[in-house]
């Protein structure tokens, strides 16, 4: 007899083990269905984010850190290193054990939750059902019978005809991470969220790196002003970012890798002892759903959905990287939440993508929540602004001598709404949180500005940013620190 659940998951990334686990939660009979194999073939829980994503780039940027750290700012500190070292396998062996620790967890949780993990390939048929083939199984391939059905497929890095990965001089972002030694000249193909967080990684670790953006715009998805900041830091870090420079074509040699590019009318050539593409994602959207099942998808691959991510069948929901929005995994993972409470309640839940923050975990760290404020003098919104530099903040110069970034508020200039949130410096991505928390309640500049923070704290800069929105900020000139219009 075949098999059947309330709800069948096909993808088990942030998006794709969350929406398992709160369906499992309600009550549901669910069974997730993922094909990941990590480096030694074994199945493994949490897609591209836990296994060569997040959580792999995020500790390689923690041991990059600590060593340009003991390196160029621990003296400052009275500490003095001598024969400062690195050992980039250590690094990569603490790297996977962290990753590890956490898939296993999934694991467990999947285990406590009993929702059946299938390890192998799904795909949607019609009515309802899915196709799962195990692993090196495909004799034992079967059809599952389900009530709902989440795809979660994720995304893969996009390709580059340009550049195609050999994964050996040429790779994308997993092989950038699986680097046994920093190469003595890298190229990165893409200066946006992760081509500069690995550019970071390997320029800290010794490489000199050259990142080519065919953009004329640095970080355009970001605030104008914090973009601009942004790019002076990473210059005064060795990042070699070039605008507007447009790969054309690649040659490989059996030690270096010869780029192309254009810049305006003049043609360059860049020699590499490594290529990095990193130029988007792309879903995983090929071969998700047999045609019979008529899913519905865009021109770019994308699963189309409404605004409660139900497909264009009945029944049947797709989340994460696979539908539109920011690539981000705990976008992913609330849809997950929504998707697995609206289908055990019967009711409409949906997510509120305008408090989804976005963070670039360089040094400083980047974090943002809300909108710009050019796109909204752009829109003809009336705002006001108040910053904060992180260099009037004592907690920031207790940690760091010359302590970089700030705090930006934008506020509607009649409600005193906030409408946007923009740090750059140090901890953002823990600041932003906050500010998050305020515009979901829709709360005003006034209310953080009359929210006590401790003292000293890195998130009193937030604080004497709202106070700046009404040109009240403590510890910096109001006229410096408000602008309106």
């Amino acid at each position: 007899m075949a098999r059947s659940f309330d709800v069948v998951i096909i993808g088990a990334g942030p998006a794709g083990y969350v929406a398992a686990i709160r369906c499992a939660q309600l009550g549901l009979s669910t069974a997730c269905i993922d094909d990941w194999l990590d480096p030694e073939g074994k199945p493994a829980l949490g897609g591209t984010c836990l296994n060569a994503g997040c959580i792999p780039s995020k500790a390689l940027l923690e041991s990059s850190e600590l060593y340009s750290a003991a390196r160029e700012r621990f003296a400052q500190h009275g500490i003095h290193c001598q024969g400062l070292d690195i050992d980039v396998s250590a690094m990569q062996s603490r790297k996977q054990r962290a990753v590890h620790q956490l898939t296993d967890g999934i694991a467990t949780l999947f285990h406590a939750h009993k929702v059946a993990w299938l390890q192998g390939r799904g795909r949607l048929l019609d009515n309802k059902q899915v196709e799962f083939t195990p692993h090196g199984k495909p004799e034992h391939r079967e059809e599952i019978g389900a009530e709902h059905v989440i795809l979660a497929p994720g995304s893969r890095p996009m390709e580059m005809d340009a550049a195609p990965v050999d994964s050996d001089r040429i790779v994308d972002s997993s092989g950038a991470l699986a680097f046994q030694e920093a190469p003595k000249r890298l190229g990165i193909i893409g200066a946006g969220v992760i081509g500069l967080e690995l550019g970071s990684v390997w320029r800290r670790l010794g490489s000199e790196i050259v990142l080519l953006e065919a953009q004329d715009t640095f970080l355009s998805m970001a605030d104008h002003q914090l973009a601009h900041d942004a790019f002076k830091h990473f210059n005064r870090q060795g990042l070699d970012i070039r605008l507007g420079a447009r790969v054309v074509s690649t040659r490989k040699t059996k030690k270096q890798v010869s780029v192309y590019y254009q810049h305006g009318e003049e043609e360059h050539e860049l020699k590499v002892d490594k290529l990095v593409v990193a130029v988007g994602r792309i879903p995983n959207s090929e071969g998700l759903a047999a045609p019979e099942s008529n899913l519905l998808l865009d021109e770019r691959g994308f699963v189309h959905v409404d605004e409660q991510c139900s497909t264009n069948l009945p029944g049947v929901y797709a989340i994460g990287d696979a539908v539109r929005g920011p690539m981000l995994a705990h976008k992913g993972s609330e849809e997950g939440i929504a998707v697995a409470e609206s289908i055990a309640s019967g009711r409409p839940v949906s997510v509120n993508y305008d408090t989804i923050p976005a963070v670039i975990y360089t040094m400083p760290e980047i974090a943002w929540v809300g909108r710009s404020e050019h796109d909204l003098r752009n829109a003809g919104t009336s705002v006001r602004v108040g910053t904060f530099p992180f260099a009037a903040s004592g907690r920031a110069r207790a940690m760091d001598e010359s302590p970089q970034g700030m705090v930006k508020m934008i506020a509607d200039a009649e409600s005193d709404r906030i409408l946007g949130v923009h740090i750059i410096g140090p901890q953002a991505s823990e600041l932003i949180a906050e500010t998050v928390l305020a515009m979901e309640f829709a709360a005003s500049s006034e209310d953080l500005a009359r929210t006590i923070h401790a003292h000293p704290t890195l998130s009193e800069a937030v604080h004497e940013a709202a106070l700046a929105v009404d040109g009240r900020a403590i510890h910096m000139a109001a006229r410096a620190a408000a602008r309106r219009g």
